[in-house]
Order: C-alpha cells, then sequence, then structure tokens
C-alpha cells in the first residue's frame, strides 16, 4: 500500500430517509477500520438535504443503531468536532458560495429547463435509444438573458459543465480516468456522465456538491464507499479540479448481495439494524457478520470481534466478489457467539434484549387478561418471537377475500414503511383511514393484522401491540404475511399501486380494492 503522508481521515455519511441499514454499518464498519488501522479519525456526516425524506426520528435512530454495534466515532452531529457542523441541512451557506464560486469560475451554469421540457428531452433520448443526460440548453445563454431570468424570478437549478469532447479527440480527453484503492485504474467517458444538477430549485444542494465540498472541508483523506457511486466518481473528480483541491482516496467496496445475487433490499432480506436488534441478535455477531462479508481474518477464522478486525485489518483483503448476506449464516454466527458466554454474561445479554421498559409495556397490554402468571406466557409469547407460525389458512375470514386480505397488508406496509413518527396514535390514523378508503368495517379490516402480529384473530389491541413492538418487527411480520399469503406479483403491484397513490391524493375509491 501507497505510504500515508497525512493524518487519515474517513466518514460515513447516511441518509436520515428511512430505516438504519445493515449496508450503513457495512460501510461505517470498514471506514472506522480502516482509520483506526492507521491511528487516523472516523467521521460521521448526516447527508439530510432531503428535506421531504429526511426526518429527526431516522436520523436518531441511525445513531442509536450504530452506537449498539458499537461503531463510536470521533466527530459528528452528537459529539461536535471542529468541523462542525455535521448535518448538511445547517451548511447550507457553506454550498451557496462554493456553488457561486463554480459559477463565477465558469465551470457551473444556470438552468432554467423546466420539467415539461426534461421530461420530453427523456423520452425522446429513450426513444432513439441514445444516451440518457442533460442536452446543454441552458449552457449557451447569454450573461444578459440569465439576468433577465433571475430578475423574473424564475425558477433555476445549477448545473456542473462536463467535458465534451469531440468523437476523434485522443482517449485521454474522452474519458476519466479514476485511482481506486481496490480496483486499479477505472475509465468512464465523459460521454456518459450527466451535466449534474448541484443546486435545486430550492436553494438546497445535491448530494454531489455537499459531498466533494463537505469531504473537502472536514479533511477526508480517504472515502471507502458502496460500488453504485462508481458512475458518479468522475464528476466528484471533476468538481475537486475545480475548485482546485486534491481529491480524496476512493475506495469503492462490493455492494452486499441476497443469496439469489440481487442487490440486498428489504423486500427479500430484513436489511434494518433494529430489526435484528429486536430479534435478539448479539451487536458483537452482526458486526462480526458484517466483518466477513468481502474480507476476511489472515488466519481465516470465522469469529472475531472489532479489535481483531482493526488489529489485522488490511483493505486489499477485500474481495470484489458481492458478499451474500446470508440470514441463516448470521443465525448460526449468532449462535456461536451465545454458547461462548457464562450464564452470567447470558442473562446480562438477555436482561439487555428485554429491557425493563419494554417489559413494562407488554405487561400493560396483558396484565388484565390473564388469570394466572403461567398464562403470560401465551399471551405476550408473540411481543418477543421473532416470527409467528402462520398459514394462508391463518387468514380465513367470514367477510374477507384472500385477495382483499392481501391488499390490505400490502397497502398498510408501503404506508407504514413511510411512518417516520412510530406511535400508537399515528398508526391508528392511518389504518381508520385506510379502513374508510377501501369501503371495509374496521373491525374486518383489522382481522389481518391480528394474525400478523400475533398469529392468532385474538390478541391484545393490535395496534398499541404494534406500537410496543416497533416498526421494523411490525413491517417485517407483515411481509412474512404477505409472503405466506402467495406473495405479490408485478401485474397486482401496479394495481395497488394506483389505489395507494388514490388513498395519498385523498381521493374517494375508484376501482375495486382487489388487486
Amino acid at each position: 500500500m501507497t505510504a500515508l503522508t497525512k493524518p487519515v481521515r474517513t466518514r460515513v455519511a447516511p441518509s436520515p430517509t428511512g430505516d438504519p441499514h445493515v449496508g450503513t454499518a457495512y460501510v461505517a464498519l470498514f471506514n472506522l477500520c480502516f482509520a483506526r488501522q492507521h491511528g487516523g479519525q472516523f467521521i460521521l456526516r448526516i447527508e439530510d438535504t432531503d428535506q421531504v425524506r429526511s426526518t429527526p426520528e431516522s436520523e436518531q435512530q441511525i445513531l442509536a443503531s450504530l452506537k449498539w454495534l458499537g461503531l463510536n466515532w470521533d466527530e459528528g452531529p452528537d459529539v461536535g468536532g471542529p468541523h462542525a457542523p455535521y448535518r448538511q441541512s445547517e451548511r447550507s451557506d457553506i454550498y451557496k458560495t462554493h456553488a457561486n464560486i463554480l459559477l463565477e469560475k465558469g465551470h457551473a451554469f444556470r438552468c432554467f429547463c423546466t420539467a415539461e421540457r426534461l421530461e420530453q428531452l427523456r423520452a425522446e433520448q429513450t426513444a432513439a435509444k441514445g444516451a440518457l443526460g442533460y442536452d446543454g440548453h441552458c449552457t449557451g445563454l447569454s450573461a444578459d438573458e440569465v439576468s433577465r431570468r433571475l430578475a423574473a424570478g424564475e425558477p433555476h437549478v445549477i448545473r456542473m459543465k462536463v467535458p465534451r469532447p469531440a468523437a476523434d479527440a485522443p482517449r485521454e480527453e474522452t474519458t476519466c480516468e479514476i485511482n481506486d484503492l481496490l480496483r486499479g485504474t477505472i475509465a468512464i467517458d465523459w460521454k456518459e456522465v450527466d451535466m449534474q444538477v448541484l443546486m435545486k430549485a430550492d436553494g438546497l444542494p445535491t448530494y454531489h456538491l455537499a459531498n466533494v465540498v463537505d469531504d473537502h472541508l472536514m479533511e477526508i483523506t480517504h472515502v471507502l464507499r458502496g460500488e453504485e457511486w462508481i458512475s458518479s466518481a468522475p464528476k466528484h473528480k471533476l468538481l475537486y479540479q475545480y475548485f482546485g483541491w486534491d481529491m480524496p482516496q476512493l475506495c469503492h467496496m462490493p455492494l452486499l448481495r441476497n443469496p439469489d445475487k440481487s442487490k440486498l433490499s428489504k423486500r427479500k432480506n430484513p436489511t434494518s439494524i433494529t430489526y435484528y436488534e429486536r430479534m435478539g441478535y448479539l451487536p458483537e455477531a452482526l458486526l462480526n457478520y458484517l466483518g466477513r462479508m468481502g474480507w476476511s481474518m489472515p488466519d481465516e477464522r470465522e469469529q472475531f470481534t472489532l479489535a481483531e478486525m482493526i488489529a489485522n485489518f488490511d483493505v486489499q483483503r477485500v474481495s470484489l466478489g458481492g458478499p451474500i448476506f446470508d440470514v441463516e449464516k448470521l443465525a448460526w454466527l449468532n449462535g456461536q457467539w451465545l454458547k461462548g458466554l457464562t450464564p452470567q454474561q447470558f442473562v446480562a445479554a438477555f436482561q439487555r434484549w428485554i429491557t425493563p421498559d419494554y417489559l413494562a409495556r407488554v405487561a400493560s397490554q396483558i396484565q388484565t387478561r390473564v388469570s394466572t402468571l403461567s398464562e403470560a406466557v401465551d399471551k405476550a409469547g408473540f411481543f418477543f418471537a421473532g416470527k409467528v407460525a402462520l398459514t394462508p389458512e391463518s387468514f380465513a375470514h367470514k367477510s374477507l377475500t384472500p385477495d382483499q386480505v392481501k391488499t390490505i397488508l400490502q397497502l398498510a406496509l408501503w404506508e407504514l414503511e413511510a411512518l417516520r413518527a412510530w406511535q400508537h396514535e399515528g398508526i391508528a390514523d392511518l389504518l381508520q383511514r385506510l379502513s374508510a378508503f377501501l369501503g371495509i368495517k374496521m373491525r374486518d379490516f383489522m382481522a389481518p393484522f391480528f394474525v400478523s402480529m400475533a398469529g392468532s384473530p385474538s390478541a391484545p389491541p393490535v395496534m398499541e401491540a404494534m406500537a410496543i413492538m416497533g416498526p421494523d418487527m411490525t413491517r417485517a411480520r407483515l411481509r412474512e404475511a404477505i409472503a405466506v399469503l402467495g406473495g405479490v406479483s408485478k401485474k397486482e403491484a401496479k394495481e395497488l399501486e394506483k389505489l395507494l397513490a388514490a388513498f395519498r391524493r385523498g381521493e374517494p375509491l375508484a376501482v375495486s380494492p382487489t388487486p
């Protein structure tokens, strides 16, 4: 490995737009290990420029999940540091200043193209089977015309300029070469690089501008990130050149994959860190498993601690083959960790899993429903179980067809995936509105949820149970229920998406609620 000339600084920069993802932990782990192995620092930055989808609840879940795993950072929004603030939403003036620098140097331009024009352009490019991307329409606007349109208050974005060399130009002019720590030189044609929007019409930066500016100002030396960002590397390299800055060393990690080799997704595998926490996995075991995703210890042993991984870490040992995230293998490894605990340690781990607060909330739901304490095992078991036993027959209902049950559960799942403030009131409001939209009596509408959550049509108040179990376990059980019912085909999904769109627009039901 090339000798390092300045202190190593790495970072992880999650977007608080959903549940804390195991992919975030995977990238954070390798950045942490790289920094620690070289005596450097690890920074956490919140990339929350998507103001529509970003929420404080998601940010707190991400921070809590990474801390639960033991991935601690040196600088971040909660601990501060010399490069604060560490939330991009609090750095808007910094991005505006740098966007103006690019405009003044002629490396960026104001684009007034409407959404309709861009949609038409994309349709024409698709029909012609050509490369997709902005055609440079506004690059030729005169300074006077730009000033006139700005004075008129026309909405616009700021785009970066990208080289468009002639087809017969030398190869060194037509391609951008990226030096990757794992992959060596990556060559990408400039014609494949879009004139990226840097500042949106709302005055907020896109990922690309904010990422480059923040990495420079926070003195990041190495960027270990997922391989899905390879296509963006030329844009970032160009921005570094435009600003006259040195570019951090890039290292594109292989993506986590499902057992069928597809990209890891919640549709096929639970991906939320808090799901595994609620399932009773040890943080040490999950971190150990993520460490084995494309990397191995020199002696090839499967079980190791974070400290052991840091001590033996060499990024060159990362394999570029897509690592398979196999829940069964994770469960086996977790079992090895549990077997290695003393009885006292096992009890302590169990007590950390079943916290007094969680136990008290469960007790409040079953206390009036039992005659003896021993009955609590039956009444409350589903609160602690990972999965409940379900069959298609479990959902048999006198007033609902199997398709209606699947419709209810799928629409609710989609809406619950978007629900960030996870409280009884919000869950109840959502399900009541969905029941009214579908024209199904609330008593009948809720029946599939009792079965999905508890495995039985008779259970404590199910909406309160969902609030107690939390979003990850609730959503996981709904996905399992839908799978037991045969899943949703692509054709069914399209029809259900139309229903969902109508529900979100507040329109009355115009079609049958069955897919």
